[in-house]
């Protein structure tokens, strides 16, 4: 089975788990640190206009932390695949997604007791938003930089879009139709098991994010030493 496979073939799988991971970590970021997304920064930015207008329940400092954090890992992502050619984008990508694991990591250990209604627990709070926005920026250069068709990992609003105008009933050919509608699913599920996992601990929820963020990487590991047919796959 492993012997059928293609570096296409598995990279869409991991960026599939990747993108079950951002349902993941924006259930826990605005669930659970103050209402704030720390992988979807289209939605931060509303939540940041929100909060400098005075709505209550918002936190503009946690808004522009995660901004802040997102900026400097999508800079750092960035730099560590600037020039990578096509055959050394996977390996560069796969450095990118080591260090998310990483600060994914940083923050699953400052969640270690974390409670939402403790104001004890300021400092981790700032940590977790930092870490998680950090990581999320980091992913998302990569991931811009192997631009796979309708696999962004933090936003749907094109995939969704695309859905329709490009469907059967718009006089569209449904192209890549089962891969739009797994993102879909995946940021579906990702988040459903975050809400699930939060009712019993942050650590919990931020732990499954590892778990997955770590099988996602060895997955790209493995794609990049098999038979490559990515530009066929691109538009």
């Amino acid at each position: 089975m492993w012997k059928a496979l293609t570096t296409d073939s598995i990279l869409t799988y991991a960026l599939l788990g990747m993108t079950a991971v951002t349902g993941l970590v924006d259930a826990v970021s605005f669930l659970s640190l103050g209402h704030v997304f720390t992988a979807n920064m289209t939605g931060n930015i509303v939540l940041l206009a929100f909060a400098s207008t005075g709505v209550p329940q918002v936190s503009l400092a946690g808004s522009i932390t995660a901004l802040l954090g997102f900026l400097a890992g999508a800079a750092v992502g960035g730099r560590i695949m600037a020039g990578a050619s096509a055959v050394v984008q996977l390996r560069a990508a796969s450095s990118v997604f080591a260090l998310e694991i990483v600060f994914l990591v940083g923050a699953t250990l400052a969640a270690l007791g974390y409670s939402a209604v403790s104001s004890t627990h300021f400092l981790r709070l700032y940590a977790m938003i930092a870490f998680t926005a950090a990581a999320m920026g980091m992913r998302n250069a990569a991931v811009r930089k192997l631009a796979v068709p309708d696999l962004t990992t933090t936003v749907l609003t094109l995939t969704i879009t695309g859905l329709a105008a490009d469907s059967s009933l718009a006089r569209g050919t449904n192209p890549r139709l089962q891969r739009r509608i797994a993102a879909v699913v995946a940021m579906f599920a990702g988040a459903a098991l975050g809400s699930i996992t939060l009712r019993h601990s942050v650590f919990m929820a931020l732990a499954f994010s590892v778990v997955l963020s770590s099988l996602c990487s060895l997955a790209l590991l493995i794609s990049s030493r098999l038979p490559c047919a990515r530009n066929a796959e691109k538009e």
